[in-house]
């Protein structure tokens, strides 16, 4: 049965070209565009629909084992189902189907891509670079390495956020309880006294008027909102203006450009080593910035490459990556050692992100500690001058 196939390719100066290819399968769509001289990038099923990837974390644990299990003389379809314990959902799925692939003559990029997104484009480029050069055992020691600096990046960022996002939580929690239960029984007792109560006790009672009579038309509207952005999120245009401003803020910006550095010149790094064309790596490196302005800088600086630009001038003209990571990729790319450099600007550029996401969780602390402090001592300011203006003669 003839399928087609939606692709992305290099052709042998580095050009990217995209099409469809009409196959029986996946091995035969990545066979006829070898034959046509082109390097296959990434090869889907048109009618497939992509799954999410799996985590970055077992992504890693898997492939240091596959990777690990090779370079001792383990073939590679007993490294894969001594391997596939160690993993779960999708990613198990992936690799059971891979393993089934690999019997049947499949190449390992080729078995890898029928999980349909579940592992990243630039692993199965750089997996399938491996193969065409006759190194594979390299290119998934490449592989693993790149995975767990992602995972230990995701890992150390999900850590600084933690607690501030449990503050936010907490803080924003008893706030609405003070609002909605602590103050209303106070009204209560205020109201029947009659006397004319001070304005800030006034206020504070407006206000909590107002959320215990309308919580379920707030929690609607937020709702509503929540949803809202989240689409427009979806939507590439929304994405692409939401990830520019917080580029342009000033402390926020600097790291996230920093995550989205040490995630591209690592996978281009690795690329790199592994044998992959420098247009190509270019290419599939922006798939994983995470970061979609960030991406559509590095593909402005791919096409000055692709004109005779240098790589380091156009990464610096289009402020694709961070300027210390720039700095080893303009030695890289002198000395002829890029594809080493990039991955020494990769483990900078997590160290930098690292140090700046310090910073900003230093400072995002205090700075809700002392916005909830000023909530609750204007609650207690105003039931204490209520109290106060209750007093005799008062």
């Amino acid at each position: 049965m003839i399928t087609h196939f939606r692709y992305r390719a290099a052709r042998s100066d580095g050009a990217i070209v995209v099409g469809v290819i009409p196959a029986a399968s996946t091995s035969q769509a990545t066979e006829l565009l070898t034959e046509r001289g082109l390097f296959t990038v990434g090869v889907l099923e048109e009618e497939a629909e992509r799954r999410p990837i799996a985590s970055r974390r077992d992504l890693a644990i898997a492939f240091q084992s596959i990777a690990a299990l090779v370079s001792a003389g383990v073939p590679l379809e007993k490294a894969i189902g001594a391997s596939e314990h160690l993993t779960r959902g999708t990613l198990r799925d992936t690799l059971i189907v891979a393993r089934t692939g690999l019997r049947e003559g499949k190449a390992l990029g080729v078995a890898l891509a029928s999980g349909r997104g579940v592992v990243p484009e630039v692993v199965l480029g750089m997996i399938r670079a491996g193969e065409r050069g006759s190194q594979l055992g390299i290119a998934l020691n490449q592989v693993a390495t790149l995975l767990e600096q992602e995972a230990d990046l995701v890992e150390r960022v999900r850590q600084a956020l933690l607690y501030p996002l449990l503050l936010a939580v907490v803080g924003t929690a008893s706030v609405l309880v003070i609002g909605t239960v602590v103050v209303p029984r106070f009204a209560e007792v205020l109201r029947d006294i009659g006397q004319q109560l001070p304005l800030a006790t006034r206020m504070l009672l407006a206000g909590s008027s107002f959320i215990s009579h309308f919580w379920i038309l707030l929690i609607g509207l937020t709702a509503v909102f929540a949803w809202a952005g989240v689409e427009w999120v979806r939507r590439p245009a929304g994405r692409r203006r939401l990830d520019e401003a917080l580029l342009s803020l000033p402390a926020v910006g600097r790291v996230r450009l920093a995550l989205a550095t040490a995630r591209v010149t690592s996978a281009l790094g690795g690329m790199l080593r592994a044998g992959i064309p420098l247009l190509a790596a270019l290419d599939a490196a922006g798939d994983a910035a995470g970061d979609v302005a960030v991406a559509a800088r590095l593909k402005r600086a791919r096409e000055r490459v692709s004109q005779g630009a240098p790589i380091a001038a156009s990464l610096e003209r289009e402020g694709a990556i961070s300027t210390s990571a720039l700095q080893l990729v303009a030695v890289g790319e002198s000395s002829g050692r890029l594809g080493e450099m990039t991955l020494r600007a990769g483990n900078l550029a997590a160290q930098e992100a690292e140090r700046g996401l310090r910073t900003v969780v230093t400072i995002l602390e205090p700075t809700l500690i002392v916005a909830f402090g000023i909530v609750v001592a204007f609650v207690a300011a105003a039931l204490l001058q209520a109290v106060y203006s209750l007093r005799p003669g008062g």
